[in-house]
């Protein structure tokens, strides 16, 4: 009967034990869970944390693309390809970002891609500034060409000018001039013979006689010689042999064409010209050209 008590106590002293090995393991499991939980509410904080801070990266490396190609400078074909492949690869890698909750693997692969991003943003932008400096340097090159072309332009001008202007002071000192001039009227016999007179009513023709002046640079040759005879009342005479000249840079009419034999030996040259038509009183004017310029006048007055 005496050990009865010993028994009891034995036994309510291992209920304890029990009991504080069961507090312990719940404890111990809270306190494991909670500690996981705090972990995995800190894991998705991190998570959240590397979202935004890529969020942003790809923000910043759009922008870098964006201020790169603004400069508008023409791409060849290579880089217009890696300008779109950049594009491309933002566009996934913002689609990756936007599912939400991300997995360790997908977040260290979204990682992984904007590191690669950003060394292509960096090459590309390298790239377009070579390119810059290339265009630049054929800009200053063409520009160059450009004044160089115009500069040997403006000479080719000067001298065209210079050289019309030489071919022109040539052209006109070549050209031949009345040394002297007479005109007369003539009478012609129905025997064919001529006699001077001054008469319109019976003057069938003038006779023009002439020296040319001395002129070294003239050309000793057949020269062809323009006339042109005004009546008196200011009316060119014509014919229907009558043609058209340049003398002066003007078109002008003849009333006769002939030709004389320049020698620049001091001849005198006589042209004979018969009018088709009846002479009138007054004065005619008789003007010569020859060469494109005028080479003298003279004048005639019929009673």
């Amino acid at each position: 009967m005496e050990n009865q008590p010993d028994k009891t106590s034995k036994k309510n002293s291992n209920v304890i034990y029990f009991l504080i090995v069961v507090v312990v393991a719940l404890l111990g499991t809270d306190v494991y869970l909670y500690t996981r939980k705090n972990k995995d509410e800190i894991k998705i904080v991190y998570q959240n944390d590397e979202k935004t801070r890529l969020d942003t990266e790809i923000d910043s490396l759009e922008t870098q693309i964006e201020q790169v190609n603004a400069g508008k400078t023409k791409m060849s074909a290579e880089l217009k390809a890696k300008n779109d492949s950049l594009r491309s690869k933002i566009q996934q890698l913002r689609r990756d970002l936007a599912k939400g909750k991300l997995t360790v693997a997908e977040l260290n692969k979204a990682k992984e891609d904007v590191k690669q991003l950003r060394y292509f943003v960096t090459k590309y932008t390298a790239d377009i500034e070579e390119l810059k400096k290339q265009n630049e340097s054929l800009t200053v090159e063409r520009d160059t060409l450009k004044t160089n072309l115009t500069t040997v332009s403006q000479k080719a001008t000067t001298l065209q000018k210079q050289n019309e202007d030489l071919t022109t002071k040539v052209q006109v000192a070549s050209a031949l001039k009345v040394g002297s001039i007479n005109v007369t009227p003539f009478k012609i016999k129905s025997s064919g013979k001529e006699k001077e007179n001054d008469r319109a009513a019976v003057a069938k023709k003038i006779k023009i006689d002439f020296t040319v002046a001395s002129n070294a640079v003239a050309e000793k040759k057949m020269h062809d010689i323009y006339i042109r005879v005004i009546d008196p009342t200011g009316n060119l005479i014509t014919t229907p042999e009558s043609a058209t000249f340049q003398s002066d840079g003007q078109e002008l009419q003849d009333t006769y064409k002939t030709a004389i034999d320049f020698k620049d030996d001091g001849s005198g040259y006589t042209i004979d010209w018969v009018n088709p038509n009846p002479f009138q009183k007054g004065t005619y004017t008789i003007l010569l050209y020859t060469d494109g310029y005028a080479m003298g006048k003279s004048s005639l007055t019929l009673k």
